[in-house]
């Protein structure tokens, strides 16, 4: 009856509850705690690569009789940039399918091997009175009463003995910009490497005392109009097509100010600028009267760098080989394999980087070997040396 149900005690008729697990609490629990024990997997170890497909190679050491490391180069394999300096393998087309081909090969006839053991031999530090200046921003460098120069002043000595043998520059760019890519490129670079000073750095005037006391040569970085100007700016000074000469030249001055020392000067962007000769020419003018080289980073097709320096009698170079276009180990070692097959081709080759800690990291790692492959690293005014040779 109703009544009795109303005047029941409370709680008698009902059966135990059972303890039910909650599956699905317990299963969010898990799945979270897996995801964030993989996030600070990557987060914490030091492997770029992780995850991604792999394969161990069992490699068998076999002796061969007659062929040293220095016999050893590189053949058949694609530059990146052909002569008009456009690319010509388009990203994903690698280099053919084979990748770059190892061939022995003997060393030139003649050829006497004695490359410099890379010691450090201090460089000046401070600039040369017979070939400095003060200018309205700061001291610039000029020519001597007798014809010497900055370029030949400041250059680092090198082993020249090495007769036959393929040589190979590199430079450096944007140090100065950060401390501890600067302090990076310091520390590890061989002294042989170049190195190119940006003019917005901070403490210029101490990483370029740094870099002179470890025997480097340097350039300085001058911002050139790019293209996509000013949606994409180099930087303050930058040197424009539709300024004055007067206007560029007194920006130029105002750069060249930033640091002393240094041999020449090399681009940073500028395809608008180095492809309007009526704007870069009187520029090279006034680095060639001031005793300076200048170095096209080969990043644009459309420079006229080339033909106005030969007008100007501007000592010039032109960079072979962006080596940090893709910026990955793997990449930048193929360029570097790519930039000794130029210099065997050509005797001499110029290769152009960045600061970045992977770039560092490779050109320190295969200058070391360089030599054994019958090479030689050399600073960039070798290059102007051999062209007049």
């Amino acid at each position: 009856m109703a009544g009795d149900d109303l005047t029941a005690p409370l709680g008698l008729g009902i059966g135990k509850r059972r303890f039910r697990i909650p599956l699905g609490l317990i299963g969010i629990v898990i799945i979270t705690v897996l995801t964030v024990t993989v996030g600070i997997w990557v987060a914490v170890v030091d492997d770029p690569y992780g995850g991604e497909p792999s394969a161990v190679v069992v490699l068998n050491k076999t002796s061969v009789s007659g062929v040293s490391a220095r016999d050893i180069t590189v053949v058949g394999i694609r530059p990146d940039v052909g002569e008009d300096g456009k690319p010509l393998a388009q990203p994903g087309e690698g280099h053919g399918d084979g990748g770059p081909r190892f061939e022995p090969v003997l060393p030139p006839a003649g050829a006497v091997l004695n490359p410099s053991e890379g010691d450090v031999q201090a460089l000046t530090v401070d600039p040369d009175a017979r070939i400095a200046e003060s200018g309205r921003y700061g001291i610039l460098p000029k020519m001597a009463d007798n014809g010497a120069r900055a370029l030949d002043f400041y250059a680092r000595p090198f082993d020249n003995e090495a007769v036959g043998v393929a040589r190979i520059a590199i430079v450096v760019g944007g140090l100065g910009l950060s401390e501890a890519g600067t302090n990076l490129a310091l520390e590890k670079l061989p002294s042989d490497v170049t190195l190119a000073f940006a003019p917005y750095g901070d403490n210029l005037k101490d990483w370029q005392a740094r870099a002179r006391q470890d025997g480097h040569e340097l350039l300085l970085q001058v911002p050139l109009e790019p293209f996509d100007y000013p949606d994409n700016d180099p930087g303050p000074h930058t040197l424009l097509v539709d300024q004055s000469h007067q206007q560029n030249i007194d920006r130029l001055h105002w750069l060249m100010s930033r640091i002393t020392n240094y041999v020449g000067v090399v681009n940073q962007m500028g395809g608008r600028f180095t492809s309007a000769p009526e704007a870069l020419q009187p520029v090279l003018e006034e680095v060639g009267r001031r005793g300076l080289m200048y170095l096209d980073d080969g990043s644009s097709s459309r420079s006229v760098a080339s033909s106005l320096a030969n007008t100007t009698n501007t000592p010039f170079l032109r960079a072979d080989l962006a080596i940090d276009r893709n910026p990955s180990r793997d990449e930048i070692d193929a360029r570097l394999l790519e930039l000794e097959a130029v210099a065997r081709t050509k005797g001499f080759a110029v290769g152009y980087a960045s600061a970045l800690p992977v770039s560092i990291d490779r050109i320190s790692q295969w200058a070391k070997s360089l030599q054994a492959r019958g090479l030689q690293l050399v600073p960039l005014t070798a290059g102007v040396r051999h062209n007049n040779s």
